[in-house]
């Protein structure tokens, strides 16, 4: 005849004491009640239809039937235990699924990336870019960063740093045959667009809302509305994060100091379900750590 099994947690409670001979230390390593514990035993001795401990004075011993009982409990308490440590530990290593826009990829993340992998060498990144809205159920993907207001419905976002907006050329536009030395210089030149920018919002802030210019190329892509800057083809809209490199390295100047803070910030952006995975927080930490230095590097380096 089988019987039904007692509740784990009753086991548990079972096992602590029976290791401890004493309620009081089993209660301690449970973070429950000294009475919790009794109460626990006692229910399993009626559930069980046998006694399991004599209760003495100043003392706790097993009977002949806690004594038999108390090694295979004992076993498979240690088992569920091992067996969780190990699925922690497949959680804390493994591949880890991140988007993000190509952009932001190529022109911030992947020039860093080599450090994430000295940190956490257990951990490989498949790194898949999209402008879509995420899905992390759907998409299988673990962790990703957007560029919006940071408010997207059922899942869980925390601010990676903000952004100003401001125009950038190649230094041969700048010193051409038509030189850009005010903003109202941009009506005699192309001003390549991509749909991350707002080029109207900019001109409006540097007072030059109502001149007559002339719109070039459109990008999906920012890094592409830069590259064609960087080729002499126009002059884009930058956001730091995808410019900084450029300027540094001369490929990319910017013809004037007029900057506009963005309404849109870059958002680290996960699963409600998921945010607590090991794999996610390391890969999370080790990014805002990444964004503290690089927003320390720009006040340095005055980029």
């Amino acid at each position: 005849m089988k019987h039904a099994l007692p509740p784990l947690n009753t086991l548990r409670v079972f096992e602590a004491a029976a290791r401890h001979l004493s309620f009081t230390r089993a209660a301690e390593e449970l973070n429950v009640t000294q009475a919790a514990v009794s109460h626990q035993i006692k229910a399993l001795e009626e559930r069980l239809g046998i006694t399991l401990f004599k209760r003495m004075n100043r003392a706790l011993m097993l009977t002949d039937a806690g004594q038999a009982y108390y090694p295979a409990i004992r076993e498979a308490i240690d088992a569920i235990r091992q067996a969780t440590e190990r699925l922690y530990e497949l959680e804390s290593t493994g591949t880890l699924t991140v988007t993000m826009l190509a952009s932001f990829a190529a022109k911030w993340l992947v020039p860093r990336l080599g450090r994430f992998r000295a940190r956490c060498p257990d951990i490989d990144v498949l790194l898949s870019t999209s402008s879509k809205l995420i899905d992390f159920q759907r998409d299988d993907v673990d962790i990703g960063i957007r560029y919006g207001a940071g408010e997207w419905p059922n899942i869980i976002s925390e601010k990676l740093f903000s952004e100003d907006l401001f125009p950038v050329c190649s230094p041969a536009l700048l010193d051409g045959a038509i030189p850009l030395r005010e903003p109202a210089d941009l009506a005699h030149h192309m001003l390549l667009q991509d749909a991350g920018m707002d080029w109207r919002t900019w001109l409006i802030a540097a007072g030059i809302g109502d001149v007559e210019l002339h719109f070039g190329t459109s990008f999906i892509d920012s890094s592409l509305a830069l590259q064609a800057a960087m080729a002499g083809q126009g002059v884009a809209l930058g956001r730091m994060a995808l410019v900084a490199d450029d300027l540094a390295a001369g490929r990319l100047v910017r013809p004037f100091q007029i900057s506009l803070p963005s309404n849109f910030a870059y958002y680290i952006v996960c699963s409600v379900h998921t945010g607590e995975s090991p794999k996610i927080k390391a890969f999370s930490d080790w990014l805002k750590d990444e964004a503290r230095n690089y927003e320390n590097d720009l006040q340095v380096y005055s980029i």
